[in-house]
């Protein structure tokens, strides 16, 4: 039997918990609910990105860029997000029914 070597997870891949711990790391913060208070938000919010019960939205992003000084396309790349654009759906424009 050949000991094969360990393979890393793929870096590039999706993963919003690189990004909670690059902040932590880049703001000297203890953990996550300092993290919290630092973003202005509650720390179950935190707890539901790391669980992803939740998606980093733009608002998020927005904040963190406000505190971290980084760029929203540098926290989308510590963060795997790859994507070139955002898609926002047709029915986010369209007028409610009225019964």
């Amino acid at each position: 039997m050949t000991d094969l070597p360990e393979i890393a997870p793929n870096p590039l891949g999706y993963d919003p918990n690189r990004l909670l711990d690059a902040l932590i790391e880049l703001l000297k913060l203890k953990n996550d609910a300092a993290l919290a208070r630092a973003l202005e938000v509650a720390p179950p919010i935190i707890s539901k990105i790391r669980h992803r019960t939740m998606p980093v939205g733009a608002s998020m992003l927005i904040r963190m860029n406000e505190i971290s000084g980084l760029d929203i396309s540098q926290l989308r790349y510590i963060m795997g997000d790859r994507r070139g654009k955002f898609r926002i759906s047709d029915k986010q424009f369209k007028p409610k029914d009225k019964l």
